[in-house]
């Protein structure tokens, strides 16, 4: 069953995504992926950007990671629900696309 976590707070839905990404072998630590969240959203798990060239296209950046949703359902990590705001799968899907594209969310310094 796919996890859902609109409640709680940044610290424990990075803490689920990190055990999600261990158990899928999708690398990053706990730094990286709160540097990363702090410099994209804030924190906040409902962001929307609603003005670069994604949505410019129609297609804003979302969630905790701004990820938009072709490349959320390119990345989307089984266990996690399969919604973009969520923030556990936003945070795990940002993460396994960070891993494919550079590596690691750790090697990502800056918008992505």
């Amino acid at each position: 069953a796919a996890s859902t976590a609109k409640s709680g707070n940044l610290d424990s839905w990075i803490k689920q995504s990190l055990a999600i990404m261990k158990a899928k072998h999708i690398p990053g630590s706990y730094d990286g992926l709160k540097r990363n969240i702090m410099r994209e959203s804030g924190g906040n798990p409902n962001a929307q950007n609603n003005w670069d060239i994604n949505a410019q296209k129609g297609i804003p950046s979302k969630g905790l990671l701004q990820v938009i949703d072709p490349t959320f359902n390119a990345y989307h990590v089984d266990g996690t629900a399969h919604s973009v705001t969520d923030p556990v799968a936003n945070i795990t899907a940002a993460a396994n696309y960070a891993a494919h594209r550079y590596g690691s969310i750790d090697n990502v310094n800056s918008a992505y």
